[in-house]
């Protein structure tokens, strides 16, 4: 379906209840809809935004087009749990409703103040000439879960020298000062980040541009995050526009970060060791992080892109967001691993401790399409081995390890119907160890791999046939020992359906 200027700019309440009905239960009849993820009721997902911790509850909030699986009149919808695992849907937080939002409720942040949660974000707006205007506006989250916007933009205007790509802060606290970043395109079509400072959170001054000495680094940089970890200073971002580098940015957009010195608020600089990306996978997106109330940084993204179409597009939905991560430092790098919580979600549990050599082999009980699955790969001489999941005679997602190249390969040429093939369907990265270990998160229609403790991380929507539910082991032209362990995972979802 080609959707028109006026289509994406419907309203929920404009659709009759019959249309409403019909895309509802065109949904539930998606096979692929998930268990334990995020999604969307209907219509479309993306950004994660203001992800906070509340009131005692964690606060999440995506943009959501709820009339179909196209980008389109954007709102806030508000999820909340207080475990990281079980998630309550709220409803709709913020939607256009004013001059400087009419087109659209975009990307932003929350931070607790005086009791109450504040909710800071892009909006959007277009002239009779649709020409986009964009402003920072604040709303704010009482106790009771009301939200009240403030009637004027807190940022009003785009500095001179910037275009109207100019978007998605992320706040912090500092001492007794508020600092916001904002994404932000130069006139020469450079990505770069802009820093504000508050005393208030009501009013906000310019402090310019942040150097992180990367000037022409793609062409507009979304989603920026600050946050210290471990007396470290880290910057999330996603820069637009940069050109495959061996193994590194095939997907459409990126998403990764900097991490170095403490930002120096008062020179705007922050000296770091070069830009890494957070997934080496090929959907994820426009991360947001928190801090959770024992200091653990915790982050949440996209899992998806823009600009790509999904198999679920034809079911009227698209996208989920991650499970959530915390982030740790080591060696010079962010480390990402599930929450602890999600342990809440296993079931039964299966073990098996084998060695293969040159072939490929099935196990008894492991099997299914929604687990988790540990496996720890040692004493290898195979040029390869690895895993087959979600597979069948027809089907199968390949994650690997090339003793060789000592990279970890990600293949979903052979998942089931195609997304993003534009893109490639094969991701890799260095991991040079003599130990390899997968703790994977298979839902119906995802996997999200994480590499020797959280190293390295690949993320992927998958779309297989029902039936594929094989997992296999490998290897070739040598053997390796395996210590797995599966568990079956049950979410409140998955048990009531």
């Amino acid at each position: 379906m080609n959707w028109s200027r006026e289509q994406r700019y419907r309203r929920w309440e404009d659709a009759s209840k019959t249309e409403r009905r019909k895309l509802e239960n065109l949904v539930k009849q998606c096979n692929w809809r998930q268990t334990f993820h995020i999604q969307p009721v209907t219509g479309l997902l993306n950004d994660p935004n203001g992800f906070s911790y509340y009131n005692g509850e964690y606060h999440l909030f995506y943009q959501w087009f709820p009339l179909g699986p196209v980008h389109g009149l954007k709102n806030w919808y508000h999820t909340k749990s207080k475990d990281l695992v079980h998630w309550e849907n709220v409803g709709v937080a913020l939607e256009p409703t004013n001059e400087f939002d009419s087109h659209g409720v975009y990307s932003g942040s929350g931070i607790e103040h005086n009791g109450e949660l504040f909710l800071m974000y892009t909006g959007n707006n277009r002239d009779e000439n649709w020409v986009r205007h964009p402003y920072q506006i604040l709303a704010v989250m009482n106790k009771e879960g009301q939200i009240k916007k403030l009637e004027k933009p807190v940022i009003p205007a785009v500095p001179n020298g910037y275009t109207d790509h100019y978007r998605d802060p992320k706040v912090w606290k500092d001492n007794d000062c508020f600092f916001a970043v904002i994404g932000a395109q130069r006139k020469n079509e450079t990505g770069t980040i802009m820093l504000y400072r508050s005393q208030n959170l009501l009013e906000w001054d310019l402090e310019g541009e942040v150097d992180i000495g990367l000037n022409e680094f793609g062409y507009m940089w979304e989603c920026p995050d600050y946050f210290e970890l471990d007396n470290h200073g880290v910057l999330l971002f996603c820069p637009q526009g940069l050109e495959r580098d061996r193994d590194s940015y095939h997907n459409i957009y990126q998403s990764g970060y900097v991490l170095g010195s403490r930002l120096n608020v008062q020179e705007r600089t922050l000296v770091h060791s070069g830009f890494h990306e957070l997934d080496r996978g090929f959907d994820f997106y426009a991360p947001q992080t928190m801090e959770a109330p024992d200091g653990r940084r915790i982050l949440v993204g996209w899992m998806g892109l823009p600009e790509i179409e999904y198999p679920t597009d034809s079911n009227g939905w698209a996208h989920c967001l991650t499970l959530p991560r915390e982030l740790t430092v080591k060696n010079g790098r962010l480390w990402q691993n599930p929450v602890k919580e999600l342990e809440l979600l296993r079931g039964e549990e299966t073990e098996a401790h084998i060695t293969i050599d040159n072939e490929t082999k099935g196990i008894e009980g492991f099997a299914g399409d929604v687990y988790e699955l540990s496996a720890e790969f040692s004493n290898f001489t195979a040029e390869q081995f690895g895993i087959e999941l979600r597979a069948s005679d027809k089907e199968k997602t390949v994650l690997k390890y090339d003793t060789q190249e000592k990279k970890v390969i990600f293949d979903r040429s052979e998942s089931g119907q195609a997304a993003g093939i534009q893109y490639g369907a094969v991701r890799k990265c260095l991991v040079e160890t003599d130990k390899i270990s997968f703790r994977i998160f298979v839902d119906v229609s995802s996997v999200e791999v994480f590499v020797n403790d959280g190293a390295e991380v690949f993320t992927a929507r998958i779309f297989p046939d029902q039936n594929s539910q094989d997992i296999r082991f490998f290897a070739y032209n040598g053997k390796t020992d395996i210590q797995a362990v599966k568990y079956k995972l049950t979410s409140k979802e998955r048990a009531s359906s």
